[in-house]
């Protein structure tokens, strides 16, 4: 029985021209080398799983070729390149920072450098994690880098550039990697289920790809888990099952659902999400990616923005259809403010229930039914026309209208509106002064309360 070997290693590649989604960088490398352009040290940064070490020992493995291609590869025929390939290689040397962090260990490696390659024309020092040094081993190792030997190459790999020193920086070629896209993620499974013999749907293969954050290595393990979780067929259904993620349709319900101001079947459907064992803020981040989504779904221009299958992205144009931008915007802003709230809340699933609901109610028009109140537009509306009704009046309005008031009053005996006014009389023999502004209820304008609201009615008409 053969050795089983995991994908991420056994569909490693060899070559700049195997190298997926960083076609720029690999194309800068093999231009160096057509060139001989080469310099001191490099450092090559990035997410982790996007190619790094790979690209790193193959760009070792070319410079010390004897017949590199007119394409700047690796000819994988001389001595050097089969040395490389069996491992049996003298001339590149990998150190993991991570473990080799003090200055002894970059002392013995600085030691090394002295040496001369037996075979081939440079000694290539592979470090990876290099943020992971020490101060003291940094500062051992800016010497030899600034001033290395010419047969001494430095490849330097990092996930957090940020953490290495300036002074290394300002001495290294700097390559970013960038992120897999989902695209180019799927592309690349497909070809390895061919290889392997094995089914899959694509929209399984975009779920994997999805998982993997950007990480080729991540999406190569999470495809060799899920096929022997469905024994060589990898359809959609078996991958959410396997990998614990909740199914988009739910989140298409739910944005369909909240549209339509349907709260209670939104409830129902967040028990059911909640009782197959999935987190409310899991639910809630990933309810605020759909929705960023749906919203690049609107616009031709941004439609390019969403990494997923075609099949999906069909999909969220068909709702974006629907959700006008503003409840969308609207959305987000909500579910991010839950987002922040979720950790320090004491009643987490209250916490989700109260944000969905939000969501449902932002298309929500106001409610004008008996015993349902007045919308905030309509009593702005209601009591600027009071304010106007009651400004041009003098002293001696407002007192007739408080005694045609409470004649009012005492027809139909309604006490519950009695009307106090406060006028102030100049004293005799001192000029008239302009009268005061009398303090009024809302009994001084002549109406009860039942008649404030027939004026609101009538407003409304």
């Amino acid at each position: 029985m053969d050795e089983y070997i995991v994908s991420a290693r056994k569909y490693r590649p060899m070559s700049f021209a195997s190298v997926v989604g960083q076609q720029a960088l690999t194309t800068t490398l093999m231009n160096a080398v057509k060139s001989k352009r080469l310099a001191h040290a490099y450092l090559f940064c990035g997410p982790r799983g996007v190619g790094k070490t790979t690209c790193a020992r193959i760009f070792a493995k070319t410079i010390n070729c004897e017949h590199p291609t007119d394409q700047g590869e690796a000819c994988n025929e001389c001595e050097s390149c089969r040395a490389f390939n069996e491992g049996r290689s003298y001339n590149i040397f990998e150190l993991d920072a991570a473990s080799n962090n003090s200055v002894e260990n970059i002392k013995t490696l600085m030691e090394q450098t002295r040496i001369p390659p037996q075979i081939g024309r440079y000694k290539v020092f592979i470090i990876d994690e290099v943020h992971m040094l020490s101060s003291s081993a940094f500062n051992a190792f800016l010497k030899t880098l600034e001033e290395p030997p010419a047969h001494v190459i430095f490849i330097l790999a990092t996930t957090e550039k940020h953490k290495i020193l300036p002074t290394i920086l300002s001495r290294c070629q700097i390559y970013d990697f960038e992120r897999m896209s989902v695209p180019g993620i799927i592309n690349h499974l497909k070809a390895v289920a061919e290889k392997e013999g094995i089914a899959y749907e694509e929209a399984a293969l975009n779920v994997i790809a999805e998982k993997a954050d950007g990480g080729m290595r991540d999406a190569l393990s999470i495809f060799d888990q899920a096929a022997s979780f469905s024994q060589g067929n990898i359809t959609y259904r078996k991958v959410i099952e396997d990998l614990n993620v909740l199914d988009a349709d739910n989140y298409f319900n739910i944005m369909d659902l909240a549209v339509e101001n349907k709260v209670p079947e939104i409830m129902v459907l967040l028990n059911n999400v909640i009782n197959k064992g999935f987190d409310g803020g899991n639910l809630i981040n990933g309810l605020a990616s759909h929705v960023r989504n749906v919203l690049m779904a609107k616009d031709p221009q941004t439609l390019p923005l969403l990494e997923t299958s075609d099949e999906q992205r069909q999909r969220y144009r068909q709702q974006a259809a629907k959700c006008p931008t503003q409840f969308l915007y609207k959305a987000l802003e909500i579910m991010n403010r839950c987002d922040v709230e979720y950790r320090q809340s004491s009643n987490k699933r209250l916490l989700v229930e109260l944000t969905l609901i939000q969501v449902a109610q932002i298309t929500q028009k106001d409610d004008d039914s008996p015993g349902s109140g007045r919308s905030p537009k309509q009593l702005k509306t209601l009591f600027r026309n009071l304010i106007l009704k009651a400004q041009p009046q003098t002293a001696s309005q407002v007192a007739g209208a408080s005694r045609k008031h409470n004649a009012h009053e005492n027809k139909h005996d309604r006490a519950a509106t009695h009307v106090t006014v406060t006028t102030q009389t100049p004293p005799t023999g001192t000029p008239s002064a302009a009268p005061t502004m009398p303090k009024i209820r809302l009994g001084s304008l002549g109406m009860s309360f039942a008649n404030l609201m027939n004026e609101g009615k009538k407003e409304e008409k």
